[in-house]
């Protein structure tokens, strides 16, 4: 329980944040999923919009302290392998 005006206002701000970093995990989950599936089914057009739809939120959600920087990257790089074994085949 908030004692104060100023204690008010950061569980507001948390609230907000934390719903908008929800927002931007689960976005990055289901983008994989889908672009994983885009694999799967051979489809190189979906694949690449795909990929390149998720590249940029995970670069964002860095910027914007969603995730650590390095943990973008990782993703990053588990995405790139997803996308260069698909095309190998």
């Amino acid at each position: 329980m908030a004692n104060s005006k100023q204690q008010e206002k950061r569980i507001r701000q948390n609230e907000k944040r934390r719903t908008a970093n929800l927002r931007y995990r689960s976005s990055i989950k289901t983008l994989f999923r889908r672009v994983e599936e885009a694999a799967e089914a051979g489809d190189a057009d979906a694949l690449a919009a795909r990929s390149r739809e998720l590249e940029q939120l995970l670069d964002r959600a860095a910027t914007k302290s969603v995730m650590h920087k390095n943990a973008a990257a990782r993703k990053k790089r588990q995405l790139s392998r997803i996308v260069a074994g698909s095309t190998a085949e």
